[in-house]
């Protein structure tokens, strides 16, 4: 039987446990693998009474959870209690959040999970509360550190539709432009091709590199980082073997004849790759962790604290996010 999926509670006064009882509510509907929910048993029993949801919960181990599934959501313990009403994170918001990443962090390395499914955080409480990480994907990387060594993460957001993967990414623009270089771009492309070799079954991933300028630059006309950064990248991604094309200016790279010519477009910042998958795929992009030792993925969307506890919240994303973490972790070696 396949390891279950470790899915942390993300911020208590967000859509994230609203998204994961209902996710569990339409499990044979979604398709969903078996999962257990990291956190406060009593909190969730709460916030299903807010929603009016009948859904039963059972206190359970992760070796347990699998075998719970069919007729409860399975609830791993953290030893943090949670006390946040819909939209009112409080003090208990922070601990309650980072406790449940780290037991599915432990839980993924120790063999006991399958995958990291994370439900979003509010970064803004985080800080308040002394987090130092620009965001989930920099805690992971903290938190994978092997002998002292951090592995650099890579952001993915994948659909069926787009997958795109931005070299810099919770950096103002002015940062962004100033970490930007070649080296990091071809790193950046590396660790997407391995993972996309490794977990999503291509054996010669296609690239997409895009420019960071408009029109990639004119020629120099509009910035000179496209001719002195990106397109030597270009070169040194193709001479490893790499099928990657680029500069290529970023406003004709996501219509649909341009999306069946790649696989993955590499972006210079943020915005740059977010944008257009959101706009593409919002109810079913799912944001990938790469470069990590563990499987992480996460729904591609916010806290959305006007609308929890109101049962407004679409579980889709978190769906898709279950169903391609468990699709990775088929393909980790036994």
């Amino acid at each position: 039987m396949a390891k279950p999926l470790a899915l942390t509670s993300g911020e208590p006064a967000g859509v994230g446990p609203d998204i994961a009882l209902e996710a569990w509510r339409r499990r044979s509907e979604l398709d969903l693998p078996p999962f257990y929910l990291l956190g406060d048993r009593a909190f969730f029993a709460e916030r299903a009474k807010i929603l009016g949801l009948p859904i039963d919960l059972a206190d359970a181990v992760p070796e347990e959870a699998s075998t719970a599934f069919a007729r409860a959501l399975p609830v791993v313990a953290t030893g943090e209690i949670a006390t946040a009403r819909p939209g009112q994170p409080d003090q208990t918001s922070a601990s309650a959040a980072l406790a449940s990443i780290r037991h599915a962090v432990d839980h993924v390395r120790s063999g006991r999970a399958g995958a990291i499914v994370t439900n979003p955080i509010a970064k803004s409480v985080l800080y308040r509360a002394g987090f130092r990480h620009p965001g989930h994907t920099e805690f992971l990387a903290e938190l994978a550190a092997d002998g002292g060594r951090v592995p650099q993460p890579v952001m993915m957001l994948w659909s069926p539709a787009l997958a795109v993967v931005p070299v810099t990414i919770h950096l103002s623009l002015r940062e962004a432009l100033a970490k930007l270089s070649a080296e990091l771009i071809v790193t950046t492309a590396r660790i997407a091709v391995a993972d996309l070799k490794a977990h999503f079954g291509l054996a010669q991933p296609r690239l997409a590199i895009s420019g960071l300028n408009p029109h990639a630059g004119e020629d120099g006309s509009l910035g000179s980082e496209d001719i002195d950064i990106v397109a030597p990248a270009v070169e040194a991604l193709r001479a490893e073997g790499i099928d990657a094309r680029g500069p290529l200016p970023a406003d004709t790279m996501f219509h649909a004849a341009a999306r069946k010519t790649y696989d993955c477009a590499i972006c210079m910042y943020h915005d740059q790759a977010l944008i257009p998958i959101k706009t593409i795929a919002f109810d079913d992009a799912v944001n990938v962790t790469l470069g990590l030792p563990f499987i992480r993925t996460s729904p591609d969307h916010g806290t959305a604290f006007d609308i929890a506890g109101t049962g407004k919240a679409n579980p889709s994303s978190l769906a898709a996010a279950l169903r391609l973490a468990a699709r990775m972790a088929a393909t980790k070696p036994s």
